[in-house]
C-alpha cells in the first residue's frame, strides 16, 4: 500500500495530495460553473447550456422534495455547489494514479530517513487521491453544513427550533442533542468510507498488474456510479436538515 506525503507546517500535518486535490476540485467546479453560463441562448442553446439546465432542474426537484416550493430558489446555489464539488472530488482520484518509488530522503514530500527505515529503505509515495477519501475533508464539509443548518434554524425559526430539543418531552433533551451530534458524524463517515474503500480496492487491483486491467475498468465504472450517489445523498440530506430546522410542522401541513 502506498503512502501519502505529509509535511509538518506550523505544528500541523499537511497532506500534500489532499490539499492539491481540493484546489483542483474547486478550480474544476468553478470553471464548469463559469463555462456553463457563457453565451446563453434561448433560440440555440449549446450542449453545455442544456446540461446545465438539466442539472439545475435535477437539483431543484431534489430540494423541492424536502421543502415547500417557494423556499427552494434560495438554496439552489448551495445544492449546485455541493453536488458538483463532491461529485468531482469523488471522481478525481479515479483516472490518475501518480505513484512513484522513493529510495532516498525527500524533505518536501515528508519522506524522512526514519520513514524509509520503517519501510526497508523503499517507499511507494502517491501524490494524488480523491479529496473525499480523506476524513478531514468530509468532516470539514459536514461541519460546515451542520453549522449552516443550526444558524438558519436559529435565525428563521427561533422559537420552534429551540423547542424541538425538548420534544416530545423535556426528558428527551439528551437524546435530541445526541441526534444533532450524529448528523455531521454520519454525513462525514458515509462519504469518506465509500470513497476511501473504493480507492483502496483500486490500489489493490493495481497490484495485479496487467491481469487487473479488466477488473480496474469495471470497478472504475462502478465507482462513478458510487461517486454520483454519494454526492446526491450528501446534498439531499443537507436540504432535509435545513428543512427540518427552518420550517415549522404547522407550516408544512398548510403546504
Amino acid at each position: 500500500m502506498h503512502e501519502f506525503p505529509i509535511v509538518e507546517l506550523g505544528g500541523f500535518n499537511i497532506d500534500i495530495s489532499t490539499w492539491g486535490a481540493i484546489i483542483i476540485s474547486a478550480i474544476i467546479t468553478f470553471l464548469l460553473a463559469v463555462l456553463s453560463v457563457r453565451k446563453l441562448s434561448v433560440e440555440n442553446p449549446s450542449r453545455m447550456q442544456n446540461f446545465l439546465e438539466w442539472v439545475v432542474e435535477f437539483v431543484h426537484n431534489t430540494i423541492a422534495s424536502t421543502m415547500p416550493l417557494e423556499k427552494v430558489k434560495r438554496y439552489i446555489s448551495l445544492g449546485m455547489t455541493l453536488i458538483m464539488f463532491i461529485f468531482i472530488s469523488n471522481l478525481l482520484g479515479l483516472p490518475f494514479g501518480i505513484v512513484f518509488d522513493v529510495h532516498e530522503e525527500i524533505g518536501w514530500l515528508g519522506v524522512t530517513a526514519e520513514k524509509l527505515a520503517e519501510h526497508g529503505g523503499h517507499m511507494h509515495v502517491a501524490l494524488w487521491k480523491s479529496p473525499t477519501a480523506d476524513l478531514a475533508v468530509t468532516a470539514g464539509l459536514a461541519i460546515t453544513v451542520i453549522f449552516l443548518v443550526h444558524f438558519l434554524g436559529l435565525k428563521e425559526n427561533t422559537k420552534h427550533y429551540i423547542k424541538h430539543y425538548i420534544e416530545p418531552f423535556p426528558i428527551f433533551l439528551p437524546l435530541n442533542i445526541i441526534k444533532e451530534i450524529s448528523k455531521p458524524v454520519t454525513l462525514a463517515l458515509r462519504l469518506y468510507a465509500n470513497i476511501f474503500a473504493g480507492e483502496v480496492l483500486i490500489s489493490t487491483i493495481l497490484m495485479l498488474g496487467v491481469y487487473g486491467v479488466p477488473f480496474l475498468a469495471a470497478w472504475q465504472g462502478f465507482s462513478i456510479f458510487v461517486g454520483a450517489i454519494q454526492a446526491f445523498l450528501f446534498t439531499i440530506l443537507t436540504m432535509v436538515y435545513i428543512s427540518q430546522s427552518t420550517i415549522h410542522h404547522d407550516e408544512d401541513a398548510v403546504h
